[in-house]
């Protein structure tokens, strides 16, 4: 069996996430069989082996921090293998089949799905259009009959985005562009807050990136102007 058979990987950065996850599970999770989310790890450590990311690191990190997102929005465990797995269809020689042979249709469906919403395409073009947006949206809610998958892809571009410094300008303002117009808009709809935020951020960042700097600046001044204040307080209150 592919991977299943081995410990959790041969990088320490993947023993470090890995254990980070179950941390965070454990929260909320009242499990302690983690037999099938090690197995997940394993067969995503070997089906993206020969793979690295832009910024050079091993291509499983990714996988394992939009898990990582998952297990913050306190998902179920199926919805975290899912995560853990996303990239296998698209991106490695492991089919449908073999997703569904090791970890069960629930989780094949799911993955799936994720690859069927990556392969969507975006004109930056038309881009300005806001009925290309909201046509997207409603694309992405019409396929993902699990809203799961959903929510498996915002984690997916929430990580995408947290690392767009590796990618080139136009990159940059082309993904960021497309954030800004359906993710952060989905995020919304399905009242996620959270991401919703950090996407924004992140795209005002890149799209944005003089007045992201300038806003930036500012925000630490007050920061300290605040602490100051706080400090003041605290030594009058000790006092």
């Amino acid at each position: 069996m592919h991977g299943t058979e081995r410990g959790i990987g041969v990088m320490s950065i993947e023993n470090e996430l890995y254990k980070q996850l179950t941390d965070r599970i454990l929260l909320y999770h009242p499990t302690r069989d983690f037999s099938k989310l090690e197995n997940a790890v394993n067969f995503a450590v070997d089906a993206h082996k020969d793979q690295k990311r832009k910024s050079g690191e091993p291509y499983i990190i990714h996988p394992l921090k939009v898990a990582f997102i998952l297990a913050e929005l306190e998902m179920d465990m199926e919805t975290i293998i899912a995560g853990i797995l996303h990239d296998t269809i698209e991106d490695t020689p492991f089919t449908y089949a073999d997703i569904e042979r090791y970890f069960g249709e629930e989780i094949a469906v799911l993955v799936d799905g994720v690859t069927k919403l990556g392969r969507l395409s975006y004109s930056v073009s038309v881009s300005k259009e806001e009925i290309q947006a909201e046509n997207f949206r409603k694309m992405f809610m019409a396929m993902a009959k699990d809203i799961r998958v959903l929510l498996i892809k915002l984690a997916d571009r929430l990580h995408n985005m947290r690392t767009l410094n590796y990618m080139t300008e136009a990159k940059q303002k082309e993904k960021a562009k497309e954030t800004l117009d359906i993710y952060a808009p989905l995020a919304d709809r399905l009242g996620i807050a959270k991401i919703k935020t950090e996407l924004e951020d992140l795209c005002f960042r890149y799209l944005y990136p003089v007045e992201y700097a300038d806003l930036l600046a500012k925000i630490e001044l007050k920061k300290e102007e605040c602490l100051t204040y706080v400090n003041n307080i605290v030594r009058d209150l000790s006092e």
